[in-house]
């Protein structure tokens, strides 16, 4: 069916698509949309989500740090490098776990004082190369998968904590549910974190817009900027301007 191309090749060149934005081009009602949608998605050409369709399964599954690493990788240093420029000397920032926020790590090369407090085991080691950079690693249960901790001490020792800024990655952002990870410890740990900063900052490529995964971090009014690459689609910039989100795209 004509309509059914329509769809697929708008969903290829934005990688998500609106009903409502197909109903005004296709001229068709919501309930046609939404029928051409499932019809869509039960031949396995897409995944619906609220409010649209979305190419890649929104829903989020835990992978090994080792794996992630591999993915997106010009993308992740190029985003590291820019919130690395955010960080002053003097400052006390967090850093949560990821191999985004790990990459950022890398990336800061303050010659003056810093404090860091991190749940990232690998953040930390990155860190300690600096001798004028106080790294606190918080405690609790390590996760084999990311070598980060969750968990009550973590979250303890944050009670007693506050900073200028938190750097966080994220598994999955959606302008309606928010962020999320995929541990729900995790992601009792970085609300935490992001109650003791003043300002929220999150480094995410391109692939994690539009998805969700199993912790739910925050709502995106809780974010003042996300760090992300080029190959957000338009629609997503758009939906996240519309909120207010400094959206810094690189």
């Amino acid at each position: 069916m004509k309509r059914h191309q329509s769809i697929l090749e708008k969903l290829k060149k934005d990688h998500h698509v609106e009903v409502s934005e197909l109903c005004e081009e296709l001229k068709v009602s919501a309930v046609t949309i939404r029928k051409d949608l499932k019809l869509l998605e039960d031949k396995g050409l897409l995944f619906r989500t609220h409010g649209g369709a979305t190419l890649e399964n929104p829903y989020i599954t835990d992978r090994p740090v080792n794996e992630k690493e591999k993915i997106a990788i010009s993308e992740k240093q190029k985003i590291a490098q820019t919130a690395a420029n955010l960080i002053k000397d003097k400052d006390s920032i967090m850093i949560a776990s990821g191999t985004t926020v790990q990459e950022l790590a890398r990336c800061i090369t303050n010659k003056g004082p810093l404090n860091v407090i991190s749940s990232s085991l690998h953040v930390s080691l990155e860190l300690l190369k600096h001798p004028n950079i106080e790294v606190i690693q918080l405690g609790g249960s390590l996760r084999h998968s990311s070598a980060s901790v969750t968990g009550y001490y973590g979250r303890l020792l944050l009670k007693n904590i506050t900073c200028n800024m938190v750097f966080m990655g994220v598994d999955g952002i959606d302008v309606d549910y928010g962020c999320t990870t995929t541990s729900l410890e995790e992601a009792l740990l970085n609300q935490r974190m992001i109650t003791a900063s003043q300002h929220t900052i999150i480094l995410a490529d391109s692939s994690k817009f539009g998805k969700k995964s199993f912790g739910r971090i925050c709502a995106i009014d809780q974010i003042d900027q996300i760090i992300t690459d080029k190959g957000i689609s338009n629609v997503q910039i758009k939906k996240f301007k519309a909120l207010g989100v400094k959206l810094t795209i690189v």
